[in-house]
């Protein structure tokens, strides 16, 4: 079954982090792919907020604007796309991401792709 194991940042948190927490986390990234390979689908980071567009239509009418859709201390930042046995598998691969440690990893079964 595959799950997305999505990852969450908080700008204010990551800004308290040592520059050599946030080299730990970006190494232990590439310890997670290697040592889940076989399980890991794929992954993705996203740029930063301040590059990212909001696109809205309301009467039809189109429109973008600078940031985030949703503003709050969080945002989502990345996910690792996994296919394991179960959902104890899913939440033991979670565990093991780096981020989990200063913020959250949200498991999520992938109910349709295409």
């Amino acid at each position: 079954m595959k799950y997305a194991l999505t990852l969450h940042l908080d700008p204010a948190l990551w800004e308290t982090l040592s520059e050599a927490a946030k080299q730990e986390i970006g190494d232990g990234h590439g310890a997670f792919l290697k040592r889940n390979a076989a399980e890991i689908v794929g992954t993705q980071a996203f740029g930063e907020p301040a590059s990212s567009k909001t696109v809205r239509v309301r009467d039809g009418k189109p429109s973008s604007e600078q940031g985030l859709a949703s503003q709050g201390q969080t945002f989502f930042c990345g996910y690792y796309v996994v296919d394991v046995e179960n959902e104890a598998r899913a939440v033991e691969l979670a565990a093991e991401i780096p981020d989990a440690k200063y913020t959250a990893v949200e498991v999520r079964p992938i109910v349709f792709e295409a």
